[in-house]
Formats: C-alpha cells, structure tokens, sequence
C-alpha cells in the first residue's frame, strides 16, 4: 500500500506541474499578445519618454502635449483656431511641442487598420520627410463629413500627400504598407497611462487645459493659458 501511495503521489506531481507549466505558458502568450510591439517601426523623430511621441524642439522648455485623433470633429475645430499659434511656437522655439496621434475612432478592419490608423500612419511617414506640419493641416482640412466614411484610404494619404509635396516613393511606401501602425499602439497604450480619454486633449508643462474654462475654444484663453508657461 505504501508504494501504491508513492506512486499516486509522483503521478499527482506530475500532473500538477504539467497544469502549472502550461497555465505559464499560455500567461506568457497572453502576455505577448496584449504587449505593445517592441520591435515594431518608429518615425523620425519620436521620444520614447514622452510615449514615442513626435517631438518638436526636444531640447526646448516649457512642453507642450497635444493628443488628437485626426477623424476627431473637435479637434479638427482646435486646429482651425489655435494651429497658426502652436505653428509660430514651433518655429520661434518657445516650446517643445509633442504631437500624440490617436486611433480611437473606427473599427480595426480585417486588416488591423481603420481610418484614424491610415490617417496617424500617414503623418508619421510626413514626418519623416520634414511634412508633419503641412500633412497635419490638411487631414483637418480634408476630415470626412461623417467618421469611418471610407474616405481615408491609404491611395487618398498618398494624394494628399502630393499636394504637399511629398511624390517620394518612400513616402508612398511607407503609405502603403502602414510602416507605422504598430507604433499608434503604443501612443494608445501611454494615453491610457496618462489617463487620456478624450481628444483634443492638450498638457502644457504637464497641467491639462481647462476646458471648462475656453482654453480650448477661445483663441485669446488658449494663448493666455500657454503663455502662461510658455512665452518668457
């Protein structure tokens, strides 16, 4: 009986460390699933301690933090107010400004893209070419009526991308083949670590605007608020 038990018990063992090993496993595979792409392809230009977002004067202080999602109506209504502003900041370089594109907006098709994916994808190839800025104005300009209309495909970027100037076969490539998809994944992924749910959402020297307050919407409110902090 003695030896039956220690054979019950080593079989138990086994058994168990069986289950253990593959409970392990299939945590490790989950893991890796849910687990940002390390290896995935950046754009020029990105700061990895700012959530690979992409950075204008990255030497410069004070900073200012501009989350937008490029189907988004309101943000679009942001840039026409406050873009001129933030644009003249960026060139006199009175602030490191870093733009977090965002992909909230769609269902991922079968292909893992949605429209916000092609549209954050195809301004990180711009800023590859030094076109952020220019490819930033006319998403916005060219917001469909309606999101997820199918208006923004990947050929549209490219033409879009032509009337800025960017008729590179890199550029288109990059288009094409969404060099960058996996990237926007990981500015979701710090969005949520920075607790931001909503676009536009915008952080000067790490304190949120006050939407309440107009800065958002007021030209004169935005301005004062960023000078606040911004213009010495």
């Amino acid at each position: 009986m003695a030896s039956n038990n220690s054979g019950d018990k080593g079989l138990r063992a086994i058994v168990i460390g069986m289950i253990v090993f593959v409970l392990a496993i299939t945590g490790i595979f989950v893991y890796l699933d849910k687990k940002p792409a390390q290896n995935a392809l950046t754009p020029a230009s990105i700061s990895k301690a700012d959530g690979s977002g992409l950075v204008f004067n990255p030497t410069v202080k004070p900073q200012i933090d501009i989350w937008e999602d490029f189907q988004c109506p309101a943000c679009r209504d942001f840039e026409a107010i406050n873009n001129e502003y933030i644009k003249k900041l960026i060139a006199d370089k009175k602030a490191k400004v870093v733009y977090h594109p965002l992909t909230f907006i769609g269902e991922r098709s079968t292909n893992g893209f949605n429209e916000s994916i092609v549209a954050a994808n195809a301004s990180a190839c711009a800023m590859d070419q030094g076109r952020f800025l220019e490819m930033h104005e006319i998403l916005y300009q060219n917001q469909a009526a309606t999101e997820n209309s199918g208006k923004w495909t990947k050929e549209f970027m490219i033409s879009l991308g032509n009337k800025i100037g960017l008729t590179s076969m890199k550029f288109q490539n990059c288009v094409t083949e969404g060099n960058y998809a996996l990237w926007t994944e990981s500015i979701s992924s710090y969005a949520a670590v920075k607790n931001v749910n909503s676009t536009p959402t915008v952080f000067v020297n790490g304190k949120e605007l006050n939407r309440a307050g107009g800065e958002y919407s007021d030209p004169a409110k935005f301005e004062a608020a960023l000078a606040a902090g911004v213009v010495k």
